[in-house]
């Protein structure tokens, strides 16, 4: 599969630029200099249903009732009788693995690797990608065109959409087909086995099933802010989770260390992500959070404990907001440099283990972020990664990967998803401890 760059990107395009690129150019073909071979593409709407002109009205009327009625397990193959109707030869959908290391087809096949593909690219970049399916020098022949499938800001994998010619009617019909999948998919996961198998390439432990049902998405967000983390091993986890949520007004999010590695770990971190939730749901402040799971771990696991961070940022204002539970403290990266100690606080005892024995309640903190600030927060199996030659990775080998990855203009899930996968490289796959980092960035508009 050879890429073609010679067409111009419509992603990267104005409206006003792609509608003159339109009038002046046509179609976008295959770059060979002649017509592909099929029917699609033979007239504005594409010809491909013996004559009839399929018009984006009927697509979308013969599609809609079909996605919400069709089984997770038929989906590929409604899709792919869909195509026809606005002009594709086919339409092939990917998932992407829990590790966010391949790209398995929903309909099966051969998987794509997300470092070394083209669809691959889209899925890193959020960006549209055009090539040429098959051997270029063997003559004309169809467009693959890529677009990644996000619900928000929460990337689950891409959409291949397969033609003859590529025009501003197609490309439009295509994202609004990879926006409805995208939140079907979203939808059926929750009780589709289908889909969870699709995203595994191997068997997970009990403590780990258990607290993977009560993650979130791995990246959340809106216009003023983001909420990305990875977490690994991602068959294998014991203690650690996190959790992150958005309302009109601010962005909460948790991250999560149990004592230990075994299934009293896993329960000690569901009961305290059920916790923050409960609370947070209440309309409860961040010490009503931490106080919730402090009881609820304190009645039923005595004798377990988990450190965290539970974190508030006001989307309007900026003003950062965290009660520190015995965890290692959040970095504050303002203009590509941690700022030393700014967000350090006086230590806390962990979750489970309540301050009110000593007296007192638990404190909360408050810093008054920069647009453009990114806070993160990880648990300690990060920074006691080991390199290669044997030195643990340290704060300042963890920073300096996010840092360079952000001012390179790589998404922050990207950055995650890279970082993640150099520190399970150094350690042969196998991490000493459970690894989890979350991003946090505002970004408010102007």
């Amino acid at each position: 599969m050879a890429p073609w760059d010679g067409a111009p990107d419509p992603e990267r395009l104005g409206s006003s630029e792609r509608r003159s690129r339109a009038v002046r150019s046509g179609a976008v073909r295959p770059p060979t200099g002649r017509a592909g071979t099929g029917a699609v593409g033979t007239g504005p709407e594409g010809n491909t249903d013996g004559g009839r002109r399929a018009g984006p009205d009927r697509g979308r009327r013969a599609a809609a009732p079909g996605l919400h009625t069709t089984a997770p397990t038929a989906l590929p193959a409604l899709v792919d009788r869909y195509a026809g109707s606005i002009g594709l030869r086919k339409v092939c959908l990917y998932v992407v693995d829990l590790q966010q290391r391949y790209l398995t087809p929903m309909a099966g096949g051969e998987r794509l690797p997300v470092d070394s593909s083209l669809a691959g690219w889209t899925y890193r970049t959020l960006s549209l990608r055009v090539e040429q399916a098959g051997d270029p020098a063997a003559g004309p022949g169809q467009l693959i065109a890529w677009l990644p499938l996000v619900d928000g800001d929460d990337r689950l994998g891409v959409l291949g959409a397969h033609m003859d010619c590529l025009d501003s009617a197609r490309l439009r019909r295509c994202r609004t087909l990879a926006a409805v999948l995208a939140m079907v998919i979203t939808s059926r996961r929750a009780f589709s086995d289908q889909f969870v198998q699709q995203a595994r390439t191997e068997t997970m432990t009990l403590p780990a099933e258990m607290v993977r049902s009560l993650l979130p998405p791995r990246s959340i967000g809106n216009d003023r802010a983001v909420s990305t983390a990875v977490l690994e091993p991602a068959y294998e986890l014991g203690g650690d989770g996190f959790d992150h949520s958005l309302t009109a007004s601010s962005l909460n999010a948790v991250i999560l260390d149990a004592m230990g590695h075994n299934l009293a770990s896993g329960m000690t971190t569901s009961l305290a992500l059920a916790g923050c939730r409960s609370a947070r749901r209440r309309g409860g402040s961040l010490t009503d959070l931490v106080d919730a799971v402090d009881e609820v771990l304190a009645g039923w696991l005595p004798d377990q404990f988990c450190t965290g961070i539970a974190t508030q940022l006001d989307l309007a204002s900026g003003v950062f907001t965290w009660c520190n539970c015995g965890h290692p403290p959040p970095l504050l990266i303002r203009d590509q440099h941690v700022l030393d100690a700014a967000l350090d606080t006086p230590g806390e005892p962990p979750m489970g283990m309540p301050a009110r024995l000593a007296g007192t309640r638990r404190r909360v903190h408050q810093a008054g972020l920069e647009p453009g600030d990114r806070v993160l927060l990880y648990t300690d199996g990060v920074t006691e990664a080991r390199m290669p030659d044997g030195t643990p990775l340290g704060l300042d080998g963890f920073t300096a990967d996010i840092i360079r990855a952000t001012a390179a203009g790589e998404l922050a899930a990207e950055a995650l998803r890279r970082l993640i996968h150099s520190l399970m490289e150094h350690q042969n796959d196998a991490l000493r401890d459970d690894a989890t980092i979350l991003l946090i960035e505002w970004h408010p508009q102007h």
